[in-house]
Order: C-alpha cells, then sequence, then structure tokens
C-alpha cells in the first residue's frame, strides 16, 4: 500500500517520466537489486536503515567505501544490542555509522546513490526481508526526488551520534 501511495506521489509531482523498478520478497530479487545499485555507485551513498545485518549488502556498502565513494550511514538505535547488525562490521571498515536515537524507531529503510538513484520501500537489508518476509523495494531514477531524500537524510544525520561500537559506551 505505501509503494502505491508512492507511485501516485510520484505521478502527482511530475516524476512520472522517472525509471522506476520494483521488486518483492520473499526471494524476489531485492537484495541483488541493492547490492547492484551499490556496486555502480560512484559518487556518495547515503543509508538510513531500521534494521541491518544483510551480509551481502554491507559487503557490497563497504566495497563503494573502499572505491572512494563517499558513504554515510545511519542506524536505528536497536542496531547497538542486536545480536545480528551490520553495524560493527561497517564501523570497523571505516564507513562513518551513525545512530539515529531520537525517535522510538528510526524506521526508515533507503539508500541514496550519486544524488539520483533512490533505494525505498518497505525492505529491510537484512536476510529474512529477503528470505522470508513480504516486502516490497522500488529503485526510483530522479535527481529532484532524490534530493528531497537527502534533505531528509540531513536532517537525521544531525541529530544522529556516530556510533562508537558495540562495547563502547554510547553518550
Amino acid at each position: 500500500m505505501k509503494s502505491l501511495v508512492l507511485l501516485f506521489i510520484l505521478a502527482a509531482s511530475g516524476a512520472i517520466g522517472a525509471d522506476i523498478q520494483v521488486f518483492f520478497s520473499p526471494k524476489g530479487g531485492c537484495t541483488d537489486a541493492v547490492v547492484a545499485n551499490l556496486n555502480k555507485a560512484t559518487n556518495s551513498v547515503l543509508v538510513q536503515a531500521y534494521s541491518f545485518s544483510s551480509a551481502p549488502i554491507a559487503q557490497a556498502v563497504v566495497d563503494a567505501f573502499k572505491r572512494g565513494v563517499k558513504v554515510t550511514v545511519i542506524l536505528d538505535k536497536s542496531q547497538r544490542t542486536e545480536k545480528y547488525s551490520a553495524a560493527d562490521f561497517l564501523k570497523n571498515s571505516g564507513v562513518p555509522t551513525y545512530i539515529d536515537a531520537k525517535h522510538a524507531i528510526a524506521h526508515n529503510k533507503i539508500m541514496v546513490i550519486d544524488g539520483h538513484i533512490v533505494l525505498t520501500g518497505s525492505f529491510n537489508f537484512t536476510k529474512a526481508a529477503e528470505d522470508n518476509n513480504a516486502e516490497n523495494l522500488l529503485v526510483i531514477d530522479d535527481s529532484s526526488l532524490a534530493g528531497k531524500y537527502t534533505t531528509n537524510w540531513w536532517v537525521h544525520e544531525k541529530h544522529s551520534e556516530l556510533y562508537l561500537g558495540r562495547q563502547a559506551k554510547q553518550y
């Protein structure tokens, strides 16, 4: 339902010509679509994630960072203590990783790649989301929409705190 609302908003905003791809899970290629788009990143990747434990997606984020792409990740506060979280892997790989603890739940699941590609939907960046859950992922190539997501990303980054690691005391 949320995806249909987003498509309606896109149509109403004049983004009808935007290149839009849709993926569904379980086993509908969401993870592959995220990884493929990360592998094509050349300039920047902004991530907001509620739950992030997918090894292939985390590795693609780190690979982009190692290629010189400017990557920054904001995670929900639950990722500080979640048993399976990519937070430490990202941090230990040098990827700037932040925690958004201002909200009851930082429930966004988005990536903005190179200022024009938006990945969004209900799809959490987890193995369970790919293999077991009924989820959706939209991949939208539209600079105007990406600008709106980027602006919102920066709002959250301003009140987020640097992730220091699972064992570090957070203030």
